[in-house]
């Protein structure tokens, strides 16, 4: 539905509003950026007021426009903008930015403040989870776009600035972009030629242009302030639906300061009370503190009528096509609610019944029923899925014009692989995995600390997961990585020892409200031997009795993944000296801590010695061992040779495990 566009003059008055609310927020908390959002306040009007399609009655409306603010340290712009067009977030949330408590923190947070879309916190992660919405969108319409309606066919729009470009985040996910053809993805970038320390020609003279010209982008140049320029090349970039689009406006930094505007003073510093002033003077502005004037007003909420307008059309076309194609309806529901069916362990379970193996093949194994029975589920690997078995077989590659498959392909580019799985996770309809070898986790890591922290259902894949890797060396034996995953809050790490672990692991990573890490070995593993009473869902508390030969025994022998059938020959060895070992299985540990004292109490008898046993650092481990504990591990990098060689060389076979507890117990 066609929108009436918003008159130049109405613009600039709306962008001078931006403005003030934002110097006037950033003065009063004495802390934040009013640089960012008076520069580029003018292009934000011009996208806000006449392109973007959003309902601040639904804010979670599947086919809205999504708006990224990449370069999140401007976050007043983005509260004025929701305060402006109607998202509720009210003058007094204005007036306590950054305290305790308010829903306008120093950088937007996911889920903490309705209208946004995505925590942008660290530079350049904004970027590359637009490019992951981006490709979500395209393949949403793939799977529900009809010649009747199409419920799916919106733009992804972000406003970026000179430090989200400078970082190598960018670079990954813009190639990636440029690759796919992401025509429905618009970026601005808020080039204002600033940082921290001064102009950017400190540390970067880059042709900018040049660059994404060369990743495949639609590019075009204007003036950040002039209304007319950012309308007319929103309007083109629209237009240019066989590739992503970046509007590179030149803008300043502080616009409407007398002192500050084109300085670095103005990037993180307050303004002050008499810049303020003299800037209300220069541009005009009368209105009392915090108070947005009469006029504007009424142009913004004229626009929201608009909008709700066109969502009220787009939604009495979602129900006759809804009614009109029953099994398009069916799979719509199913994906944007991520459905589960009732018999997953089950169905899990039956894959891999029996089977020894890599618990990366077994992982590939039980993904391929995952994706036979979850269509949500979508993934790919940073160019190792021949290693790390992240194929879903049968499904075509995601390409460029062809977007209907369900295998993605991120080329080597760890870090913009977790945004965009981040991205896609964010945008809905989709469980997305990522997958790599466990020792590049420190490549995606800001990714991953962010799905945790934004709670979003990314799974990671994470094979070769230990100095078992062997003759490739310790450049690629990951040592501190399993334990230095476990550090991040929210994150579900989960080592699982055989098939049926790797199965439940799986279950446990889709029905999780958070981002998973499985951790999977190279190396072939033996099925466990269980007791009878064992029941498979006990896998899902995290840790739980593997043998016990009596009630009392005279030590408690933890591991998790490889290390757990040495664990149980360790014990069988002790036993054979008169020592009696009670093996537990602690797949995740961060579950296994939050169970109640009375399961793990059940599992960990109070007043047994305690050993655990895993091929990495221990420190995660002094919260079950304690300060008497025995941890059997690896302090050090590891070295090239056969993962036998180094089992022997590094005191991992069951016979030096069980002369190390024996010795710790002095028996």
């Amino acid at each position: 539905m066609p929108h009436t566009m918003i008159p130049s003059d109405k613009a600039r008055r709306c962008a001078d509003a931006i403005r003030i609310i934002s110097a006037e927020a950033v003065d009063r908390a004495n802390s934040g950026h009013p640089g960012l959002p008076m520069g580029a306040a003018d292009c934000a009007v011009a996208l806000w007021g006449n392109f973007l399609e959003f309902n601040p009655d639904a804010p979670c409306w599947p086919n809205r426009d999504r708006f990224v603010l990449s370069a999140g340290h401007g976050s007043m712009l983005l509260y004025s903008l929701l305060h402006l067009f109607g998202y509720g977030l009210s003058m007094d949330e204005i007036k306590n930015f950054r305290q305790w408590g308010s829903k306008t923190p120093g950088h937007p947070e996911f889920g903490h403040t309705v209208g946004v879309e995505v925590t942008t916190g660290p530079l350049g992660q904004g970027f590359a989870n637009g490019v992951g919405m981006a490709l979500a969108s395209r393949m949403a319409a793939e799977r529900f776009n009809t010649s009747d309606f199409k419920p799916i066919n919106h733009f992804v729009y972000a406003l970026c600035g000179d430090g989200c470009l400078q970082e190598g985040i960018s670079y990954e996910a813009a190639a990636l972009a440029g690759h796919l053809k992401l025509g429905n993805l618009i970026y601005i970038y808020d080039s204002n030629s600033i940082t921290i320390e001064g102009k950017t020609d400190l540390a970067w003279s880059e042709d900018v242009e040049g660059r994404f010209i060369a990743s495949g982008w639609h590019v075009q140049t204007i003036d950040g302030h002039d209304n007319d320029q950012i309308v007319a090349a929103i309007a083109a970039a629209k237009a240019e639906t066989g590739k992503p689009s970046i509007i590179i406006a030149t803008t300043h930094i502080a616009y409407g300061s007398p002192s500050k505007q084109g300085s670095s003073g103005a990037h993180g510093s307050p303004l002050g009370p008499d810049e303020i002033a003299a800037t209300r003077k220069n541009l005009g502005w009368d209105a009392a503190p915090f108070e947005v004037p009469e006029d504007v007003r009424t142009t913004c909420h004229q626009r929201v009528d608009q909008l709700k307008l066109s969502y009220a059309s787009w939604q009495r076309g979602f129900d006759t096509w809804y009614a009109a194609n029953p099994e398009k309806a069916k799979l719509w529901d199913e994906m944007w609610h991520r459905a589960l069916p009732a018999n997953l362990t089950e169905e899990l379970l039956a894959v891999v019944a029996g089977k020894d193996g890599a618990t990366r093949a077994l992982s590939g194994t039980v993904l391929q029923k995952v994706a036979a029975l979850i269509p949500s589920l979508v993934g790919g690997s940073a160019d190792l899925s021949p290693s790390n078995n992240s194929d879903i077989k049968g499904s075509p590659s995601v390409q460029a014009g062809n977007f209907a498959g369900r295998n993605l392909h991120f080329g080597i580019r760890e870090h913009a692989m977790g945004a965009v799985i981040n991205g896609m996770a964010l945008y809905g309809c989709f469980i997305p995995y990522g997958a790599t070898f466990l020792v590049f986790a420190d490549y995606c890591r800001p990714a991953v600390r962010l799905s945790a922290l934004m709670g979003q259902q990314a799974i990671y894949i994470f094979t070769h997961d230990s100095f078992f890797v062997g003759e490739d060396g310790p450049t690629h034996q990951p040592i501190e990585h399993v334990a230095s995953l476990r550090l991040i809050p929210g994150l579900q790490v989960i080592r699982p020892a055989d098939g049926v672990e790797t199965a439940l692991a799986w279950q446990a990573a889709l029905q999780y409200a958070g981002p998973t890490a499985l951790i999977l070995t190279r190396q072939k593993l033996p099925v466990i031997d269980r007791p009878a009473s064992f029941a498979p869902t006990d896998i899902l508390k995290g840790g739980y009795v593997v043998s016990t030969p009596v009630a009392a025994p005279a030590v408690v022998i933890m591991a998790s993944g490889s290390e757990v059938h040495v664990a149980v020959e360790a014990a069988a060895s002790l036993a054979s000296k008169g020592i009696t070992a009670r093996v537990v299985s602690v797949p995740c540990l961060e579950t296994f801590l939050a169970q109640s004292a009375e399961y793990r109490n059940q599992v960990l008898p109070v007043g047994i010695p305690r050993v655990a046993f895993e091929a990495g650092r221990g420190m995660p481990w002094g919260s079950l061992i304690g300060c008497d504990g025995l941890f059997i591990g690896v302090e050090h990098f590891g070295a090239s040779a056969p993962d036998k060689v180094l089992a022997e060389q590094f005191g991992f076979t069951a016979p030096q495990v069980a002369e190390r507890i024996a010795a710790f117990l002095k028996i």
